[in-house]
């Protein structure tokens, strides 16, 4: 690298924390605010969809979507962000990293858009349209990973970048409680406005039409929780409710969950990452949500019955804390840094599409897997219970800690020393 370059790559890492780093921080933050809202949101509106487009007025329990329309809403926005992380990476190595990342934003917000509305009042119309418009959100969102992380990451000295990047991610946390408020918000002026009985009560009563448009409104303002809240109790049972009593229990768990342990987490990482280092706060996330995992699984029965209910989800909430002050946050930081800056925004988006990947595979896995060993829900096939889940879990998570030995440090170093562009080789 010529020398008049890395004289002014080495006034930037000297650089004192400026108004322009907090702007990077909240720009490229909305980004993730927005990712968040819009990936986890489709978890409460799946229980309405399946409820109004599902249901069978002579079950004993109200609808949920089939297994393969629900792993189509669900999976499609995970299948475009891998593939948004892989094109717009690249891209941003090719034209620069300012104009691509102005194109996912404008794409987030057309399809966020786009994804309350639909063509038909069908169940397939509706599913179709749904899963096309989110497509093409997780495209955009993917590109949103590698660009972020790369624009702040160049922007910061290196006594700061670890946290500012942080930063940037831990918008992600306000994003997921913002989803639940704005569920609870609008699931609960549908119930004041249209009150109806649970569906054990009238089954055709309890669907509220009225709900049809709570579901795009939720959309429009832009896998696991909503199953495991109801196995442990801690929501009743979906016949004992209508259909906006249901997303409104939902939402309020997923806001206590993001607000006790999800948002706490990140900004943990913020204070302590340039301080502990990436390692060590990758080895420890990993460490404790191994235990965390095995003391929900071990007396698994225990938690599940009347009385204990608040104890499991205190550990579950744990589970989030240590992810998000742990790997969650640590991989999205680490491949921003140690890559050279031609490469920078491509690897990191291949990291993140692996990432990605492997949520995919886990989101699908557990869905089924998770299914009771003798009662499976409506349309699954009979799994090993979320009690033999959690020991998978807690095995992956320990697994993970053993593949960290292999991550390099890159705390309170420059870029430019960790990816060895200042000496003309590449890492």
């Amino acid at each position: 690298m010529p020398a008049e370059q890395l004289n002014v790559l080495a006034r930037l890492d000297q650089a004192k924390t400026q108004w322009y780093h907090f702007m990077a921080i909240v720009i490229a933050g909305m980004g993730f605010f927005t990712d968040a809202y819009d990936l986890f949101c489709i978890a409460l509106v799946t229980k309405l969809l399946g409820r109004l487009y599902y249901t069978d007025l002579t079950k004993p329990n109200p609808g949920t979507l089939p297994p393969n329309v629900s792993a189509a809403v669900t999976g499609v926005a995970l299948c475009g962000t891998l593939a948004g992380q892989l094109f717009f990476g690249w891209l941003g190595d090719k034209i620069g990293r300012k104009s691509v990342y102005g194109f996912t934003l404008i794409l987030m917000v057309v399809c966020s858009i786009a994804s309350g509305l639909s063509f038909s009042h069908t169940p397939k119309g509706v599913i179709a349209t749904l899963c096309f418009f989110r497509f093409w959100l997780g495209f955009g969102i993917g590109g949103d990973y590698p660009l972020s992380a790369t624009i702040m990451s160049e922007y910061a000295s290196k006594k700061t970048r670890g946290a500012f990047i942080a930063a940037v991610f831990a918008m992600q946390g306000f994003g997921i409680l913002f989803g639940a408020i704005v569920a609870l918000v609008v699931s609960a002026g549908f119930r004041n406005a249209y009150p109806s009985p649970s569906y054990a009560q009238n089954p055709a009563a309890s669907l509220v039409p009225q709900s049809d448009y709570a579901w795009r409104i939720i959309l429009i303002q832009n896998l696991f929780q909503k199953a495991i809240f109801s196995k442990v109790g801690w929501i009743p049972p979906a016949k004992t409710m209508n259909a906006l009593e249901e997303l409104y229990r939902i939402s309020r768990a997923q806001a206590l969950i993001a607000l006790c342990g999800t948002i706490p987490g990140y900004w943990f990482t913020v204070a302590f990452i340039d301080i502990v280092g990436r390692f060590w706060i990758q080895i420890m996330g990993f460490a404790m949500m191994t235990v965390f995992m095995l003391a929900l699984a071990f007396p698994y029965h225990h938690w599940t019955t009347a009385g204990h209910h608040t104890g499991f989800v205190v550990l579950y909430g744990f589970t989030f804390f240590f992810a998000n002050f742990g790997p969650n946050s640590t991989t999205f930081i680490v491949p921003a840094e140690i890559f050279p800056a031609r490469l920078r925004s491509t690897c990191h988006g291949i990291s993140a599409a692996a990432g990605k990947a492997g949520a995919i595979i886990g989101a699908f896995g557990f869905l089924y897997a998770s299914q009771d060993q003798h009662k499976p829900d409506a349309g699954y096939s009979r799994g090993i219970g979320i009690r033999n889940s959690l020991f998978v879990l807690a095995v992956t998570n320990f697994l993970g800690m053993l593949m960290t030995l292999f991550v390099p440090e890159s705390k309170g170093m420059s870029l430019e020393e960790i990816s060895k562009d200042n000496t003309g080789e590449e890492a």
